[in-house]
Order: C-alpha cells, then sequence, then structure tokens
C-alpha cells in the first residue's frame, strides 16, 4: 500500500518567505531544481525521505526549502578591511583598485583612525646650541717610568644609577685660553695642579638637555702633574681616582676618551725621547692671550644659559563696524548714529515714507 502524499500541517506558524525575483531567469515565485534532469522511464534517484515522512513534522519540509536557498557569495577579503580602506582610499587594497567589496552595515561610516604619536615622541622644535670647553688628561710621574705612570678621572652618575669614568673639562670662559680653560677646570674638579704639556685634538658630539640640542666641542690636552691633592668637593664630580694609563682603556666609558688616551701614548713616548720638544711644547701651552677662535667660543657660551628672545606677538586688528552700524549707537567717527555723521539735514537716519 502507498503512502498518499498529505498536506502539510497549516496550523503551525511559520515565517513569511522571502521572495527573491528572478534569480536564475526563473519568474518571479518560480525556484529551480538544482539537479539535473532524469532519464526518460526512471524516477530521479534522491536520498531524501519519502514525502510522507517529510510531511509528518512541520518543520521539515521548511528546512529542506530553506536548504535549497542559494546564500550569496562572501567576499574573499574581510569586509571591515574592505569597507575602512574604501573610505581611507589605502592605495593597494581590492577597494582601492574598483573592485566592489561588500560591507555590513555595522560598519558604514566606520574610517581607519591614524595611529596615535605618544607624545614622547612627538617632533618638537628644539633650540640648537653651541658649546665649546677644554679639559685634560692630568699624568702624574710623567718623567718616570712608564709603569708609575697615574692618570687623574672623575665619575659621574648617570640617571639609571651608573658611574661613568671620563676626564675632567669645562665651558671657556670669556678672555681665557683653551689652555688656561683646561688647567682651572681639572684644579677644580679634582683638586689638582698641573701644566700643559701638548695637545691630543679634540672631540665633537651632540645631546638634548633641558629642551635644547646642544653641540658640544671639547678640546683636551696632556698635563703634567705638579702638585695638590685629590678631592671630590665639587658638586658636578661624585669620585675622583688616579688610573694607571695601561688601565685607561677598560676604566674610560666613553669611547671618544678611550681614543684619546691611546694618543696619548704614542705623544708620550715621542716627548720623552725628546726633551728639548717636550720644554719647547711645553712652553706652547703657557699662552695667556686668547684668539679669535677662544673669544667667539666664550662669547656662545655666555649666551648659552640666556633665556630664548620672546617671540612677538601678533598684533590684533580692531574690527570697526561697517560704515552707519557702530557700537552702542555710535558710527565709525564716535557720533551718534552712523546715518546721522553722513546726512546733511542731521536726522537720524532716512525719512520713512508715509
Amino acid at each position: 500500500m502507498s503512502a498518499e502524499p498529505t498536506e502539510p500541517n497549516r496550523d503551525v506558524t511559520r515565517r513569511p518567505r522571502r521572495r527573491r525575483g528572478n534569480r536564475r531567469g526563473g519568474g518571479a515565485g518560480q525556484t529551480t531544481d538544482p539537479r539535473p534532469p532524469a532519464p526518460a522511464g526512471e524516477s530521479p534517484a534522491t536520498n531524501e525521505a519519502p514525502a510522507a515522512d517529510k510531511s509528518s513534522t512541520g518543520g521539515s519540509s521548511r528546512r529542506a526549502r530553506r536548504g535549497r536557498r542559494r546564500k550569496p557569495s562572501r567576499p574573499a577579503d574581510n569586509s571591515v578591511d574592505a569597507a575602512r580602506s574604501e573610505s581611507g582610499g589605502v592605495a593597494g587594497t581590492k577597494a582601492a583598485e574598483g573592485r566592489t567589496a561588500q560591507v555590513k552595515p555595522s560598519d558604514v561610516g566606520k574610517t581607519r583612525m591614524p595611529a596615535k604619536v605618544p607624545a614622547n615622541l612627538a617632533k618638537q622644535r628644539l633650540r640648537t646650541v653651541r658649546e665649546t670647553s677644554a679639559g685634560g688628561l692630568m699624568v702624574s710621574g710623567l718623567d718616570g717610568p712608564g709603569d708609575e705612570r697615574c692618570a687623574a678621572l672623575i665619575g659621574r652618575v648617570d640617571r639609571r644609577g651608573r658611574m661613568m669614568w671620563s676626564l675632567p673639562k669645562g665651558h671657556i670662559e670669556t678672555g681665557e685660553t683653551a689652555e688656561q680653560t683646561a688647567i682651572r677646570e681639572v684644579a677644580e674638579e679634582t683638586g689638582i695642579k698641573g701644566n700643559v704639556v701638548a695637545p691630543l685634538g679634540k672631540i665633537d658630539y651632540w645631546f638634548v638637555s633641558e629642551g635644547k640640542r646642544i653641540h658640544k666641542t671639547v678640546h683636551h690636552y696632556l698635563m703634567r702633574f705638579t702638585g695638590g691633592e685629590l678631592s671630590d668637593a665639587d658638586y658636578e664630580v661624585a669620585e675622583v681616582a688616579w688610573v694607571p694609563l695601561a688601565d685607561l682603556p677598560r676604566r674610560l666609558t666613553y669611547s671618544d676618551e678611550r681614543r684619546l688616551a691611546r694618543i696619548a701614548d704614542d705623544v708620550i713616548a715621542e716627548l720623552t725621547a725628546d726633551p728639548d720638544r717636550m720644554a719647547e711644547s711645553e712652553a706652547l701651552g703657557a699662552r695667556t692671550e686668547p684668539n679669535a677662535y677662544e673669544k667667539a667660543a666664550a662669547a656662545r657660551n655666555q649666551k648659552r644659559n640666556e633665556p630664548p628672545a620672546p617671540t612677538p606677538k601678533a598684533r590684533r586688528r580692531r574690527r570697526r563696524g561697517r560704515r552707519g552700524s557702530g557700537r552702542g549707537g555710535e558710527g565709525p567717527a564716535g557720533k551718534s548714529g552712523g546715518a546721522a555723521a553722513n546726512s546733511p539735514t542731521g536726522d537720524s537716519g532716512p525719512s520713512e515714507a508715509t
């Protein structure tokens, strides 16, 4: 006994079906079976249960029809990225190349915001300042054996709490030569005195301090120790020490000063081999009259702590009212009513037509 097809249960409330119109050439309300037609005389082979079994439950027929609906194909790229690139106009993206990308309703109006730059990384216009200093390598036992020679170093503590060992130095002041500045700065920072024997060279570097970009040039000299005792009384110095010349490359913190220490070994070896040349070089280092370069350097150093000139404020122009419409009933000439000032009869305004 064959089962007769039955009508689905109409009492079950179901969602109204959405008509899609002509999807693949079919008319309105028509659906197209995606399966190929069966040959003549043969019944289409299906894996589905008989219609009588489908209709036994109200939801099975709806699920079967719902499964036959073709879902819209999703784009290969992310719709959120496509929407953002389309709104932002980023070159190289699919939306920017003219391709159509589907955008979710929730993504409409969203734009790609530029990345925020941290305040400490934002570009600032810094004032550039040039500074010129002088210092020296004070050596004790310069005329004695090489293993007994020592140099005076100063130590400062940086922001991370590390001890930074370097050569003493300071700014050239007005009326000083570079050699006089080196002698004075070594005496102030270490408490010992000496004489300039020969120049070692100069180094320059850049750094930022107190809102200024500073280009600093330091002239270094080889100096002979003549007297005094090491002292760290200067507030800028944390420690002072005598260091053997052989240990300077390992003790000095900065590479430029380690290079000067190696140059000092060659200069000492050359001068000690010729005592007359050492005496002549030491006499040249005792000059007291500054040259043009040292005078200009002292003037720059004197201006380094001066505050920058204030920027003149833009002058605000007073806005003048139109002729005949001054504030408070006064015209541009200060009289009552702009029209009265221009009217030959002295009336307060044009006569009204009656």
